[in-house]
């Protein structure tokens, strides 16, 4: 159990620097670290929901570690409302669906699911053009009133459905509209804010079949602490370095991470 705790703890601090540099909250990040502890250390028949109580303790720690960074992302001035708002109340409509839809699909299919979302959206950004870099603009290209409403819907509805906020949606989105990476990650974290909660509150509510000392609903609250244990100073401490990485690095960086996990999820049985 100390040996458990002793990797969530340190891993929470990979997901701060994530969280910052990435916009992801944590999600992609929790989800396979979590699910890979319980599987583990699970006693039998609580494995089998090892999958949801991963997603869901992700959710959890996404409240918190995107509230955070958005916060401190606020105070340097990196957020633009227009990218914002109303598209973050769409999201969230979507995410309440999405997170009632999840806790109806089986542990497996909702893994396959995991690892196919992680395989789109890697060859999303190597394939279409305006992602790995975009061309020097003086005016950023608006949000249209499709993408806001039902493509807000559509990022609610997949990010809280599988436990990952809403960042491998909406840093691409806004990634094509000109942005630098700096800031379409760090907008990725307010926009993930409406994500974690609707999901956390879906989650902790459902009757979890194998809940155990510990949990709420399918959220771990002890592997969700450790992880906040980890993850909040390292936060505190990344954001100092936040727009020192060169865009160009920066978005690389971001499909190598996704890449990475989705090859732990395939060695974790996928």
């Amino acid at each position: 159990m100390l040996t458990s705790f002793s990797t969530l703890l340190f891993l929470g601090c990979l997901t701060g620097i994530t969280t910052v540099l990435f916009g992801f909250g944590g999600g992609f990040i929790t989800v396979p670290v979590v699910y890979g502890v319980l599987t583990v250390t699970a006693s039998p028949g609580r494995d089998a929901d090892a999958m949801h109580i991963a997603v869901a303790t992700s959710a959890a720690v996404m409240v918190v570690n995107a509230a955070a960074a958005a916060l401190a992302q606020w105070r340097q001035g990196r957020l633009r409302r227009v990218y914002v708002w109303p598209l973050a109340a769409f999201i969230a409509v979507g995410a309440v669906v999405g997170s009632f839809a999840a806790t109806l699909i089986g542990g497996t299919a909702l893994r396959l699911l995991f690892a196919a979302y992680l395989l789109v959206t890697i060859a999303d950004s190597l394939l279409r053009k305006g992602f790995l870099s975009v061309p020097h603009q003086t005016r950023l290209e608006p949000l249209g009133r499709r993408t806001t409403t039902l493509g807000g819907i559509g990022i609610g509805l997949v990010a809280a459905g599988l436990g990952v906020g809403g960042s491998v949606m909406t840093v691409p989105l806004l990634r094509r509209r000109g942005l630098p990476m700096a800031e379409a990650t760090a907008m990725a974290n307010p926009l993930s804010v409406p994500v974690a909660l609707a999901g956390t509150l879906v989650y902790a509510l459902a009757p979890a079949a194998s809940a155990g000392p510990g949990q709420l609903g399918y959220v771990d609250l002890t592997a969700g602490a450790a992880l906040l244990i980890g993850s909040l100073p390292t936060i505190a401490v990344a954001r100092r370095v936040t727009g020192r990485v060169p865009d160009r690095v920066h978005s690389v960086a971001y499909v190598v991470l996704l890449v990475i996990v989705l090859i732990v999820m395939v060695t974790m049985g996928v």
